[in-house]
């Protein structure tokens, strides 16, 4: 065989490789959660690594680290920012000191496929690369909301004065109702509940019986309030650096994760009904104390969005709300 056909060989040959494209090396990602392994909002997500490993094999394999005690929550964000861990299962409120912008997938009305078509998603991820390099690969809970908690029934509608256990996404609206918001770890709520230095806290329909809450608990208000969001994200840097076919398989397993979210909505009915088995109250407030309720949630949430975001607040309200 000349020279000539030699080279004609190894040209069609590479082609070859360009055409069909060269299979990856399996990469696993070191990942964390911000719930403890088994807890409400760490189930969904261990279900997907389950997933992602069964059917990722050769390509793409997920290695949990652990949850709150291989990483602290707040830590989470930054760890992601550089590279230290490569995905977790958080919550934008989580990273807030370095997006917060992030804390309007609190305030959306909207299920994640309507933001994935109007364009909230491109731009919530945009948000999260230029200011983090954090990629945003999805979303997992939705359809629950966030209630208000009390250790004794009160008179009326009124929460003035009220210490409430609270986070940032919601210390604005505790504020305009009055009340005095608490910033406590959850590890430390029981104690503060059982000694009264809190009349109550903010919390998911969810979860309050994974942490024993539900023994110093009397009452839950409705209606319900924001929209309680976890979702996946990934060190942009471990991102990029996947192949194409590697990015499309986690695509493809989140839009699974996704789809599978409307189970949350049976799940959180289960969660009401074992509340009321445990003795748990419900405080309906009339018609009019709930739209005005609701109302003073979603001002107060929405102005602090348009205050610590100028550039975009305005557009993600338009997006995510109706």
């Amino acid at each position: 065989m000349n020279t000539r056909m030699i080279r004609l060989g190894l040209t069609a040959l590479l082609l070859g490789f360009t055409a069909t494209g060269v299979n990856a090396a399996e990469v696993t990602l070191k990942a964390v959660s911000v719930f403890p392994k088994g807890n409400f909002f760490a189930r969904h997500f261990e279900t997907f690594v389950e997933r992602v490993n069964a059917q990722g094999k050769g390509k793409v394999q997920i290695k949990l680290l652990g949850g709150p005690d291989a990483m602290p929550p707040l830590q989470v964000g930054n760890a992601l920012k550089g590279g230290v861990i490569d995905l977790a299962n958080t919550t934008g409120v989580f990273h807030a000191n370095l997006v917060p912008e992030a804390v309007a997938l609190t305030l959306t009305t909207k299920p994640i496929a309507e933001l994935r078509k109007n364009g909230a998603y491109d731009l919530m991820n945009k948000i999260h690369q230029d200011k983090a390099q954090i990629y945003w690969l999805g979303r997992d809970a939705q359809h629950l909301q966030y209630h208000i908690y009390l250790t004794k029934k009160p008179n009326d509608a009124d929460f003035k004065g009220l210490r409430l256990r609270s986070v940032p996404v919601y210390n604005a609206f505790f504020k305009a109702l009055g009340a005095n918001p608490m910033t406590i770890a959850p590890g430390e709520v029981y104690t503060a509940l059982e000694r009264g230095v809190i009349d109550g806290y903010g919390w998911p329909i969810a979860g309050v019986f994974d942490l024993g809450w539900q023994e110093r608990t009397k009452v839950r208000v409705d209606p319900g309030f924001y929209a309680v969001e976890t979702g996946i994200f990934m060190s942009l840097k471990s991102w990029s650096a996947l192949e194409p076919d590697q990015q499309a398989f986690l695509k493809e397993q989140m839009a699974w994760l996704e789809d599978q979210s409307k189970s949350y909505v049976a799940e959180g009915k289960a969660e009401a009904e074992k509340q009321a088995k445990a003795g748990i109250e419900v405080l309906t407030l009339p018609s009019a104390d709930a739209a005005k309720f609701i109302a003073t949630a979603n001002d107060a949430g929405w102005a602090a969005i348009l205050a610590a975001s100028p550039q975009y607040g305005a557009e993600l309200k338009k997006l995510l709300a109706d």
